[in-house]
């Protein structure tokens, strides 16, 4: 920080292993990449290139070395993931994985209809070879309806003792489904019922939108692990966890 003042609440150091900003790049430039780099490579934990991007970004190896040279953790998108699952050519995933060097994955079926055992066992294979990090809560609104919480966390255990290093609560790039209602308001029962199982640690939430980033930081503390984070959001919301944004100003102040 650039100067000091108290009752700033302390932030895990990185490379963290929670109080996790993973950001969500659907198409910055090389340019871009350096210059948001210059200011926020500090703040950021993971870098998802997003959905299906990968397969149209011009340039994607000098990228991705970009993000390498600050330390950054690069994967590509879920929906990436179940376009080569849903086409049969899962080698290919890998392949395609080891040739750009990636050694973190993100393993979803928010769109493809595959066994949660068949889903376990890629976690497990992909774990043999680096990170995983799974998603759970599909993207249909209606699927997502009618699973309750007791599955949610069931699901969870069950990814994690498969390997997965961390399990990502879906709300999708627009924030509202899995974790959220048709109109983002945060659905607070699962969240906690999903906490009386499961480490808030292990959890990456899935937050978007500037209100639901207050909604888990107010919750569980400035070292909340939060996803889908816009590139223009990352200063923001580093200082919404400082308790230097007007909607935490005073999460912190009573803090011994």
């Amino acid at each position: 920080m650039n100067f000091n003042l108290s009752k700033i609440p302390e932030r895990t150091p990185q490379p963290r292993d929670f109080g996790i900003t993973m950001i969500s790049d659907r198409g910055l430039n090389l340019a871009e990449t350096e210059n948001m780099l210059s200011v926020a490579a500090s703040h950021i934990d993971m870098v998802k290139l997003a959905f299906g991007t990968a397969i149209v970004t011009p340039l994607l190896r000098e990228k991705i070395q970009i993000y390498k040279s600050h330390n950054i953790p690069v994967f590509f998108g879920g929906l990436l993931f179940e376009a080569f699952i849903i086409r049969n050519q899962f080698n290919d995933y890998i392949k395609m994985l080891d040739h750009f060097e990636i050694s973190f994955t993100e393993v979803s079926d928010g769109d493809i209809n595959i066994t949660h055992e068949k889903k376990c066992e890629y976690i497990r294979t992909l774990s043999s070879r680096g990170t995983v990090i799974s998603e759970i809560g599909s993207q249909d609104k209606d699927k997502v309806k009618v699973t309750p919480p007791y599955k949610w966390i069931e699901l969870m255990k069950t990814e994690l003792d498969a390997g997965s290093r961390y399990v990502i609560a879906e709300a999708k790039e627009t924030g509202n489904v899995g974790l959220y209602r048709n109109d983002g308001e945060v659905r607070e029962g699962l969240v906690q019922e999903i906490l009386t199982k499961i480490p808030s640690e292990k959890i990456i939430w899935e937050a978007p939108e500037k209100d639901q980033q207050l909604y888990f930081i107010k919750l569980l503390g400035c070292n909340a692990n939060l996803g889908n984070i816009l590139p223009k959001e990352i200063i923001p919301l580093e200082a919404m966890r400082l308790g230097l944004r007007g909607d935490s100003f005073d999460f912190f102040l009573n803090d011994n």
